[in-house]
């Protein structure tokens, strides 16, 4: 499960990729340079791309991350149910026509990104080691999502209406699964996708013209990697280095090794 990623690039190159690009950002009246670390569990805004129904305009804009249950009224069971929704798996989209992802499959998204983080369980290591993934050769690229509109009313009875969307994954590559390899949800990874592939995602497609890029599977060799220091618990790195740039752990061994290694931690 990709519970964090990160926007350290500057957002403006979206609309050179998107040149008929509407922005209706509100939360954010500057750049998104240095988000280095976002995290889903506090369900945070962020920028994301999507279409209008209306007027078929690619728009700019804010959303929650993590797909709001509205099915569910009881707040504390919502907001668990939650949890559940920040990511979508791709797989399961089209199979189940009663399902909540189904109802939601025309609602498509891009989740513009610099990179992704994962943890990485090491043998013989009480802690994980957290890596960055990101696309060779791109400094933003596009991960797809399912996004819906709710409304909220706040204390002064001012209705508003707010987006919030799911991150699609699939299966790991092998070496996504080497990085990705423990946990409930172990050997997942975002639908990493090529350039055309993203444009199609925001293009009316049909459901059969949805598979091939469900199934697509990034080459290994087309992804960027590397050890990044601890996420969560501490709010800065001792070397004073942005969260998203590499971090030496001594002694970690190369992935996929099954050397047993002494706690460092």
């Amino acid at each position: 499960m990709c519970w964090d990623i990160s926007l350290h690039t500057d957002i403006e190159i979206v609309k050179k990729a998107f040149p008929l690009l509407r922005d209706e950002r509100r939360q954010f009246d500057c750049n998104y340079d240095y988000l280095e670390n976002v995290q889903a569990i506090t369900f945070p805004k962020y920028p994301i791309l999507f279409k209008q129904k209306e007027s078929d305009q690619l728009v700019l804009t804010e959303m929650e991350w993590g797909v709001l249950p509205t099915f569910i009224t009881d707040t504390k069971l919502q907001t668990d149910r939650r949890r559940n929704m920040v990511n979508v798996r791709s797989e399961r989209i089209l199979e189940d026509k009663k399902s909540y992802w189904y109802r939601l499959r025309n609602q498509r998204c891009l989740i513009p990104v610099s990179g992704t983080f994962e943890h990485r369980a090491v043998k013989g290591w009480k802690k994980k080691v957290p890596y960055f993934i990101g696309e060779k050769g791109r400094d933003i690229f596009y991960i797809p999502g399912l996004y819906q509109w709710h409304e909220t009313v706040d204390e002064d009875g001012v209705i508003e209406k707010v987006g919030s969307f799911g991150m699609l994954t699939r299966g790991a590559n092998e070496l996504m699964a080497n990085i990705h390899n423990d946990g409930p949800n172990k050997h997942r990874m975002p639908l990493f996708l090529p350039e055309d592939l993203e444009h199609q995602w925001l293009s009316n497609i049909s459901e059969e013209e949805m598979q091939p890029i469900f199934k697509f599977e990034i080459p290994d060799e087309n992804l960027k990697y590397y050890p990044v220091y601890t996420l969560r618990g501490y709010p800065n790195r001792p070397d004073g280095k942005h969260r998203y740039e590499e971090f030496t752990w001594e002694g970690l061994p190369p992935l996929g090794s099954d050397e047993i290694q002494t706690s460092l931690f």
